[in-house]
């Protein structure tokens, strides 16, 4: 990766990556993409390029892409999974339409495209339980079913035209930089806001509901490592299971307790989310991502905890 176009640029993911890529790479283009009315602002606009980047405008990627050359494109445009349960037609039209104009340009332009999944592409129907690598997938919300079908595309036009895809299947990720926008993991972004500001959280998941989890570092060292892996080691590529630690709302409230002892939380669950969410594994086996290209964790609860709460504290001045 020399020159790279991130789409979805500021939002939760793309924010944190694009200026990680311009630390990483800085000899290199690492455009801003984004969408009218999310204009990148502050370190994000004045430390490298910025272009309108509208997935579903295929000619205005394919201009992007020769002005700057770029040669790898992380396609992070999406609707989260609460968003999409109630916009249906338009998260189709971003995550399917938007990467099929992608994976179009990249097959004439010559580039590696990076469109994570995530556990969202599983179901119920899927072992819960160290969900393997290759397994059922047959979610119920419509984020899964386009998260099941990016795969699926991905992989084609990998098999077909060669067009080097390679992907992830995220779990919830939680980052102290910027607030997620709708999805089923939220909650664990939203509970060290409160606990940091000494409010009560009111949480919208309900107890004994696990899911898979990461610390923003990890998922962006894991978004960059998959895709300066050697290819030729690669015997999945959409999407690998990537797992860092899973507990449930009454785990995660504990833990915060520990560093801020006088927190209080109670439960009010939203049906639409439990609903996504208990379509969605307890924890995933990751063994083929360690395998074939080497990933591995760096955080477990007790030091994201640790790292959360300093930064948010710093933050607002607690």
């Amino acid at each position: 990766m020399k020159n790279v176009l991130v789409i979805g640029s500021t939002g939760q993911i793309g924010s944190e990556l694009t200026m990680l890529l311009r630390k990483l790479i800085p000899e290199g283009n690492i455009v801003a993409g984004y969408i009218a009315g999310a204009e990148p602002k502050g370190d994000l606009l004045e430390s490298g390029p910025a272009e309108l980047a509208n997935v579903c405008k295929a000619d205005e990627l394919a201009t992007i892409v020769d002005k700057y050359k770029i040669d790898t494109i992380y396609n992070l445009a999406a609707l989260l999974s609460a968003v999409a349960e109630s916009k249906p037609l338009l998260a189709w039209d971003i995550q399917m339409n938007g990467l099929l104009n992608i994976l179009e340009i990249a097959k004439e332009k010559k580039c590696a495209v990076f469109t994570p999944s995530s556990i969202g592409s599983f179901g119920p129907n899927t072992p819960k339980d160290n969900t393997p690598q290759d397994t059922i997938q047959r979610p119920s919300s419509m984020y899964g079913v386009t998260k099941v079908a990016t795969e699926l595309l991905s992989d084609y036009y990998f098999k077909k035209f060669g067009v080097d895809t390679r992907s992830v299947r995220f779990p919830g990720l939680i980052s102290n930089v910027t607030l997620p926008g709708g999805g089923t993991t939220d909650y664990a972004v939203d509970i060290y806001y409160s606990a940091v500001k000494g409010e009560e959280f009111v949480c919208p998941i309900k107890a004994g509901t696990f899911m898979d989890m990461m610390y923003m570092p990890d998922g962006l060292k894991a978004a960059i490592d998959i895709m300066n892996a050697d290819p030729t080691k690669l015997i999945h590529r959409n999407a690998f299971n990537i797992a860092s630690m899973s507990f449930d709302p009454e785990i995660l409230y504990k833990k915060i307790k520990e560093y801020i002892p006088d927190f209080t939380m109670r439960y009010e669950f939203d049906p639409v989310r439990q609903a996504i969410a208990d379509s969605w594994p307890n924890n995933m086996d990751d063994s083929c991502a360690r395998e074939e290209w080497g990933w591995k964790p760096s955080y477990d609860l007790d030091s994201m905890t640790r790292s959360m709460i300093e930064t948010l504290k710093k933050r607002f001045n607690k």
